[in-house]
């Protein structure tokens, strides 16, 4: 019999809220929508829950936003745009998804594990691991934090881009990580291996990118600082 583990992560605090694109800019310069891949845009907002700033992206050529909080502009930006879905890559970042759907009629989407979250509303729809849940993104499992962990998988994102939820962070100095183990329950080990297996297993995707919800996007050389990464953390 499977055993589904809840989510370990309810609301994180990953330490240090100053963090870099490529190890090189500053989270404070970083204030407007950054078009850091052709038709790919993403904003930091600080989240007041967690007292950190956090990430959000818009993929213009699905019209899909991913884990999206208001930019400190508002929604006038995405006017023009007029966005078709809103994709959540764990239940926990619905985050200001109920204002963007208010604003443009778009549908808020979560893995269907992650929909007892939601059981009193606001409405979100399901998806499954697997399924393409907008034009040219695919719903990856990465599991381990909480069943819903998913990977959304920009499969023509200038060679391919992971977006994350919470289970792979971008520190302050620029590397990859875990979040810090009292976050992780009460086998912080036995979580950090499964998820290193899950990440493992998404590295025979194509992708060059890596979009976190937490830190900054690492664009291009991603594949390459995965698969380092595990190496030096898990010995894979």
């Amino acid at each position: 019999m499977e055993s589904i583990r809840p989510c370990l992560l309810t609301a994180p605090s990953f330490g240090s809220a100053r963090l870099l694109y490529n190890g090189h800019l500053d989270q404070e310069e970083v204030k407007t929508i950054e078009e850091i891949l052709p038709g790919l845009f993403h904003w930091t907002t600080f989240h007041e829950r967690i007292r950190q700033e956090v990430s959000s992206y818009y993929y213009e050529p699905s019209r899909a936003l991913i884990d999206p909080r208001v930019p400190g502009g508002g929604l006038g930006w995405f006017e023009g745009r007029k966005p078709r879905m809103i994709l959540l890559t764990n239940r926990h970042h619905y985050r200001h998804s109920g204002r963007f759907q208010e604003a443009f009629g778009c549908p808020v989407f979560c893995h269907e594990a992650g929909l007892h979250e939601f059981a009193g509303g606001p409405e979100v729809k399901g998806f499954s691991f697997g399924e393409e849940v907008a034009p040219n993104i695919v719903a990856l499992e990465v599991g381990a934090l909480c069943p819903e962990e998913t990977a959304l998988y920009l499969v023509d994102a200038s060679g391919g881009a992971l977006a994350f939820a919470d289970g792979l962070i971008r520190l302050d100095d620029g590397s990859l990580g875990f979040v810090p183990d009292f976050l992780l329950g009460d086998d912080p080990e036995g979580v950090k291996r499964e998820l290193g297996e899950s990440l493992h297993r998404l590295l025979g995707q194509r992708f060059e990118h890596l979009l976190f919800a937490h830190g900054l996007p690492l664009i291009a050389g991603g594949k390459d600082a995965l698969a380092a990464f595990l190496e030096g953390a898990l010995g894979r």
